[in-house]
């Protein structure tokens, strides 16, 4: 393709490309849990990549860039992040789950977007319907008010984070939601148990580089070594607010090969999730219970 037309296809290859590449910068982990002590102000935003003009049917990825930058310019308290997952084109490839597992390093047993499946009428006519589950962010969280030690909590802009230092791993919280969200990291390792000489077994190598490599949940740096956090803790899902503070989207949104997961600021009336969850055909998993879940579904 030529000519102006050509540049904006260019223009998108281009951001869509440093999106996928983009390499996380840590950030202190005051500023990322968003901890009562500290004034809610604006995170400055950091250098972002330059974003092409508005398109009339742009790719949905560069427009939730674009709420994105533009929801990072505001205080955190004016801002309420939500997530929605198009049921109609999930196809159930479980990419989302496996890329949330290497983003966030997690070891065996523990998976923050399982991808759940449902089978809806009788024979002959039936249809299966997949059903990505990642933490529902809750407005009202059951699992805050019983945590003995306060080491989970509500920031804010709507996300509900623990601090790995102050859980003692009761595991009351796994309990109390209702959308099983939650689990518990017992410091298992893929590469537990596998004789060093067999090093010709298929995945070995790379699940050795995995588990060597820290993770950066609520950007902290953590090495997984015995004894020490996040094992021996409760986890979930975090709409990965380590990329959100350095201006990326969550990794289940970029990795999502139907386009089906879309996530942004909310109080936003521009967004994009602004104007999916004002459709008629939304709905949110348990509505009855009055937790207030901010993933919202397309049916």
């Amino acid at each position: 393709m030529t000519g102006s037309a050509g540049k904006v296809d260019l223009d998108r290859r281009e951001v869509l490309a440093k999106l996928a590449s983009a390499v996380f910068a840590g950030l202190v982990a005051p500023a990322v849990l968003g901890e009562s002590a500290a004034p809610a102000e604006a995170a400055t935003p950091p250098e972002l990549p330059v974003l092409p003009p508005p398109q009339p049917e742009e790719d949905p990825l560069i427009r939730m860039m674009r709420d994105l930058q533009r929801a990072l310019q505001k205080p955190v308290e004016q801002r309420r992040w939500v997530m929605v997952i198009d049921l109609r084109k999930c196809v159930g490839c479980h990419a989302c789950t496996i890329s949330c597992v290497v983003e966030n390093k997690l070891p065996p047993g523990v998976v923050y977007r399982p991808v759940l499946e449902e089978e809806l009428g009788t024979y002959p006519h039936v249809v299966r319907r997949f059903i990505p589950r990642p933490c529902m962010q809750c407005d009202r969280p059951p699992c805050v008010p019983v945590c003995p030690v306060n080491a989970t909590w509500k920031r804010p802009d709507g996300i509900v984070v623990i601090d790995y230092e102050q859980c003692i791993g009761c595991r009351y919280c796994i309990t109390a939601c209702p959308y099983g969200a939650r689990t518990f990291d017992f410091g298992d390792r893929y590469t537990e148990g596998t004789p060093r000489a067999q090093s010709f077994l298929l995945g070995k190598e790379g699940a050795a580089v995995h588990e060597t490599i820290p993770m950066f949940e609520y950007g902290q740096p953590r090495p997984r070594r015995d004894e020490s956090s996040p094992i021996g803790n409760t986890r979930k899902c975090h709409f990965c607010l380590h990329r959100i503070e350095r201006g990326l989207l969550p990794q289940c949104v970029v990795t999502c090969i139907g386009r089906a997961t879309f996530f942004g600021d909310a109080n936003d009336p521009e967004s994009l999730v602004a104007e999916l969850i004002a459709r008629p055909n939304v709905m949110r998993l348990k509505e009855e219970l009055g937790t207030e879940p901010k993933v919202y579904y397309l049916l």
